[in-house]
């Protein structure tokens, strides 16, 4: 099969590509490298089935393909906010193109949306039936408001133009290759505590998240685009812990001695975050297979080369 992934370079979108080439198919990966890195892809370019395009999805482009993974977007805090209307754009504008071509040459398309699409639930845990509590003017809108509208252009392809959609809510998802410098908790925490600076937890660390292992996530998506159920379907590990449980888990796994120190808690910031995964249960067979400590320690191992090799 001729597989189109959009974000391909990212964090996700790499460990996708090594599984979709592994299985043989041909793989074109689009990226602006905005925060992708020619790194993740680095092993696939001398491959006569794989092809690097330099593109931002904003711009149209003809393509011919069998699938689409649409995971182009900056997913941290930290690359989203930074310019808030180039994100906008990027699930707006790049779904839209993406959609168009799948509408073209008669695709399956996959969305990577998200869990930020529940905003700061007051649902707990969340299952795809909750519509959410999402704040459309705060600084975290351009992201969440961003998805929704991905996910609702996604539903009107398929209802008035037939397009073969899926749609997956990612929830927090580690792992190696996710940027150092990309704000998110796993990797400041790793960060923070391989360079033995004190640890950063905003608020007083009781909100909760739940942290699912790249590799298994990959699994779900795959799941999700060559099975028949359309989504949109949580994708993420049920397991829920509070910030301050994973900084003392990470403390102990590299450096005991770092200390913690507590910052305000950024505005929008949700409290609590577990998906309900029945409906990944039930579809498509699919449940994390990694504990947290597991995939904590293939991370730090990741990490340390990095940080070694600087």
């Amino acid at each position: 099969m001729k597989i189109l992934v959009t974000g391909g370079a990212g964090f996700i979108g790499s460990h996708l590509i090594d599984r979709l080439m592994e299985q043989g198919h041909e793989v074109l990966c689009l990226d602006n490298f905005y925060t992708g890195s020619k790194q993740n892809i680095l092993q696939w370019l001398d491959n006569p089935k794989f092809e690097l395009i330099r593109h931002d999805v904003t711009e149209p482009i003809r393509l011919e393909v069998d699938q689409v993974y649409h995971l182009a977007c900056p997913a941290s805090p930290i690359h989203y906010q930074f310019n808030p209307v180039k994100t906008i754009k990027t699930n707006v504008m790049g779904t839209l193109n993406m959609l168009g071509l799948a509408k073209r040459v008669k695709a399956r398309f996959l969305l990577a949306s998200t869990s930020e699409v529940y905003g700061d639930p007051d649902v707990h845990p969340q299952s795809e039936e909750y519509r959410g509590n999402v704040n459309c003017i705060g600084p975290r809108s351009c992201y969440d408001e961003g998805k929704r509208v991905a996910e609702t252009l996604a539903f009107e392809y398929y209802r008035e133009h037939k397009v073969d959609i899926r749609v997956a809510r990612i929830f927090n998802t580690y792992g190696p290759r996710m940027q150092e410098q990309d704000g998110r908790v796993v990797s400041n925490f790793i960060v923070q505590s391989l360079k033995g600076t004190p640890l950063t937890i905003y608020g007083d660390g009781s909100q909760t998240r739940s942290f699912c292992y790249v590799s298994d996530l990959v699994e779900g998506l795959m799941r999700l685009m060559n099975g028949d159920f359309i989504g949109p379907v949580n994708l993420g590990n049920p397991g829920e812990y509070t910030i301050l449980e994973l900084a003392q888990i990470i403390q102990g796994m590299i450096n005991p001695d770092t200390e913690l120190i507590y910052k305000p808690l950024p505005e929008d910031d949700p409290k609590q975050r577990q998906p309900d995964i029945t409906r990944a249960q039930t579809y498509l067979n699919w449940e994390p297979t990694i504990p947290l400590k597991e995939g904590l320690e293939m991370t730090i191992k990741d990490f340390k080369s990095r940080v070694d090799r600087v």
